[in-house]
């Protein structure tokens, strides 16, 4: 369905990133991986994605905290692959305290990595889009987009304002044919979030599986973590035909929690 399409996935080394990029790869588009990690590890995912899929994968390091590193990601997509269709700002960080305790640094590193990485690399790769009218602009938010929690004020407020971002690109593009929606994973059982559970288990002295249903049951009417092969598969849809239409969405992919 996509074969031909050129997709960027920020933060697509491991978790709902390495997810989405499976499902995209899957469909036939090249891609551009980006994220950290082992040097040896991601050649070994990059060379992987692209013998079994036969597609063109590459992949850029670029430190997304950095307005120039996200503007040369693109460029460098561009570059190499001829044009950027698919644009899937995923890459994300998570630093919780109580508001009073949250130190600024992290404050500032969560809101640029979270949410200005995703408008600098929307303003660089929308003139190629409209250019070619066509394109879809795909925002990994979260519930934490919707709803709130404590102890999060950095990530929640960067994904309130992901969620604003998509609103406003959508409307300044509603008559062409690119996109732009947000997807709002609940719980994804990502490395991510087990670094939360893992945390949560040592400071409540219990065992991890405990800690993790803990977790689900406070939120996620289901019980059930979202996978990010799911994501992937969302992901997939809105770059459809099917979706040509749809922008400036929010879609929840979270067990109920925001149902609630």
């Amino acid at each position: 369905m996509l074969k031909g399409k050129a997709a960027i996935v920020t933060g697509s080394t491991s978790g709902i990133g390495l997810g989405i990029a499976h499902a995209l790869a899957a469909q036939g588009a090249n891609l551009m991986l980006n994220g950290f990690g082992d040097a040896a590890e991601i050649e070994a995912l990059r060379a992987g994605m692209a013998g079994q899929y036969g597609v063109t994968v590459l992949y850029d390091g670029a430190d997304l905290s950095k307005t120039e590193a996200c503007v040369a990601l693109v460029r460098h997509t561009e570059a190499q692959l001829g044009r950027v269709d698919i644009l899937v700002n995923n890459a994300g960080i998570q630093h919780v305290a109580p508001v009073q305790d949250f130190p600024p640094e992290r404050w500032d590193a969560v809101i640029a990595i979270n949410l200005s990485s995703a408008f600098h690399t929307i303003r660089a790769a929308l003139p190629g889009m409209k250019a070619r009218n066509w394109g879809r602009i795909i925002n990994i938010a979260s519930a934490h987009g919707l709803v709130a929690s404590p102890n999060k004020s950095a990530y929640v407020a960067a994904k309130h304002g992901l969620l604003g971002l998509t609103k406003v690109v959508a409307l300044e593009n509603a008559e062409t044919l690119v996109t732009c929606n947000a997807i709002c994973p609940g719980w994804v059982l990502t490395p991510l979030v087990q670094r939360q559970i893992d945390a949560r288990a040592a400071t409540e002295g219990v065992t991890v599986d405990f800690a993790a249903r803990e977790l689900l049951s406070e939120k996620q009417p289901s019980k059930r973590f979202t996978t990010p092969e799911q994501i992937g598969e969302l992901t997939v849809f809105l770059c459809s035909d099917g979706a040509g239409n749809m922008t400036g969405t929010s879609l929840p992919v979270d067990g109920g929690w925001t149902a609630q």
